[in-house]
């Protein structure tokens, strides 16, 4: 790793030979500039940053020791070895107080200097190293969180207050406007008959390769798997000082050549080919949903392989095409919710659409009918209303099923085998929802998850949120939230624990990320709430909680 260094002295004889003597590059440390005082060196440290600074004491306009004052009262908290004469050593040892790691005695021992040198850079590069791991660390996490939420906007499970978000400060992901890339395997009717093992590979390999495609040309962006077979990449803009009607002018060329590159690069590594929905214009987070809809309905529809599809936001709606997306969403919704009544009165919909469509013989209706049975059976897996061995019969329907009347038998068939899925649980979406909140009820002080909910209820983690959604119009999360903090403000109203303790009862385990949280949802620290309630009663807790920060 490599470190910078910075010279300050204004004898230009023993700066040249500090420059000549020590093996700097051998030591992997970048000479960053030269200064002759004090003035000069603190402009300089500020533009370059340098790790490490070797300073002179006896200069003029601003000695060394002045300059390591000034350079700490900015902030800097890298480095600095003095130089002085024997003369002058006593008040070199005061430089110690300002943060002065060593400082050497004038004639320089060059030999001595280049160890003080080597033991100093050491330090700084295992304290970098440790920094870059911290770093790394947060940055994973991080990014799974917000990777998260963004997914849940994305997919509309969530309403989340983005604002408590921006608060934090810690990413600006949400504070940003994206451009969005939506990637669908052409074969995925080929994948989606391999088994669990093969499936799971072929998605990990072409996540890893739009997490990589495109890493050459942007800092960041988040790939995010949206379906089987299917993965949206967001791409926030950049901050540039480019007016935005020049970006949106070169928007389309550089989305187009970034699509290209996409297909270019899963073609290459993992033999497959795909096709890419772009939408064009800047989104905000909230618009991610409804933009994701618009992209997916074009791009689904779209008979060609190895497609790249701009959205024409501009264009005239094909009413028939919306009126059909109407169904496929009425007949999704309908299977997951068990709600047999909408299903009936989608289908009776759906064969007046067809026969708007132009009846038995219409190329139009059986594309439409096709597409519906794909995008059927990928939304039913991905809510696990599907088993494996009911999905391979639909598939096998699916492939002897040219016609139109074949094809909405073969809907049926998909139909009844969702439901005979759903009867075997034995539970409908309200009892699934009610030993959900039972669960919650009891495990309350847990780091309870949408993984363990799931797992408990024996359904699949995307099917949970959506019916969790559905029932109780918020999300896990949100519902988790607002049930623990009932449960403090009760218990810090009629019980005598201590904050940390009500903290832990309700799910928290450190006090401070509590009283965050709860500052956040009731606009005051848990002491202030309980204090207004009970006057005299949060004595003890005020300096615990003015500790915590908040």
């Amino acid at each position: 790793m490599k470190i910078k260094a910075m010279l300050v002295d204004d004898e230009i004889n023993i700066v040249r030979n500090l420059e000549k003597v020590i093996p700097w590059e051998a030591m992997n440390i970048e000479l960053i500039g030269t200064a002759a005082n004090g003035a000069k060196a603190l402009d300089l440290a500020r533009e370059g940053k340098p790790d490490l600074i070797l300073t002179d004491i006896r200069m003029p306009v601003m000695d060394g020791i002045e300059l390591l004052r000034e350079l700490r009262q900015s902030g800097y908290e890298g480095e600095i070895i003095m130089l002085t004469g024997f003369q002058e050593f006593d008040y070199a040892r005061s430089a110690v107080k300002y943060g002065a790691r060593d400082y050497i005695l004038k004639p320089i021992d060059y030999e001595e200097l280049q160890l003080v040198i080597e033991r100093t850079a050491a330090g700084i590069r295992e304290i970098k190293i440790n920094e870059l791991k911290e770093t790394a660390k947060w940055r994973e996490l991080s990014e799974l969180a917000y990777e998260k939420i963004l997914l849940d906007l994305l997919m509309d499970y969530t309403s989340f207050p983005l604002h408590r978000l921006r608060e934090e400060g810690d990413r600006s992901w949400l504070d940003q406007r994206y451009w969005m890339l939506l990637v669908d395997l052409d074969d995925y009717s080929q994948i989606a008959r391999q088994d669990e093992r093969e499936r799971k590979l072929v998605h990990f390999a072409v996540r890893n390769v739009l997490q990589d495609a495109l890493s050459p040309e942007l800092a960041e962006y988040a790939v995010l798997l949206t379906r089987e077979g299917e993965w949206c990449v967001l791409i926030p803009l950049p901050a540039t000082g480019l007016p935005a009607a020049a970006m949106a002018a070169s928007a389309p060329q550089r989305l187009r050549a970034w699509s290209e590159q996409v297909q270019q690069a899963v073609e290459r590594y993992v033999k497959l080919s795909v096709s890419i929905g772009v939408y064009p214009s800047p989104l905000e987070a909230e618009e991610l949903a409804d933009a994701y809809r618009k992209v997916q309905r074009g791009l689904q529809l779209s008979l060609e392989n190895r497609h790249i599809l701009i959205h024409e936001q501009t264009a005239v709606t094909d009413a028939t095409g919306s009126s059909f997306w109407g169904l496929a969403d009425g007949l999704a919704a309908g299977l997951t919710q068990g709600d047999a009544a909408k299903i009936e009165q989608t289908l009776e919909e759906l064969g007046r659409s067809i026969k708007e469509a132009g009846g038995h013989h219409s190329m139009r209706a059986e594309q439409m009918l096709h597409f519906l049975c794909l995008h059927l059976l990928r939304e039913m897996r991905s809510v696990g209303l599907l088993g494996s061995s009911q999905e391979q019969t639909v598939w096998s329907k699916l492939e002897d099923s040219l016609n139109v009347k074949e094809l909405v038998e073969c809907i049926h068939l998909l139909i009844r085998e969702c439901q005979q899925v759903s009867t075997g649980r034995r539970k409908s979406p309200e009892l699934l929802m009610a030993s959900a909140r039972e669960y919650i009820q009891k495990h309350v002080a847990r780091d309870l998850g949408v993984e363990e909910l799931a797992q408990h209820l024996g359904i699949s983690n995307s099917y949970f949120s959506l019916l969790f959604k559905q029932h109780h119009q918020e999300t896990f999360l949100e519902y988790l939230t607002r049930e623990r903090m009932e449960l403090a403000k009760s218990l810090l109203l009629h019980s005598d624990k201590s904050v940390t303790q009500i903290g832990k009862l309700a799910g928290y385990a450190e006090r401070r990320y509590f009283t965050k949280v709860f500052h956040k949802y009731e606009g005051m620290t848990p002491t202030e709430f309980r204090e207004r309630a009970k006057p005299g009663a949060a004595e003890l807790e005020t300096e615990e909680e003015t500790a915590d920060g908040v």
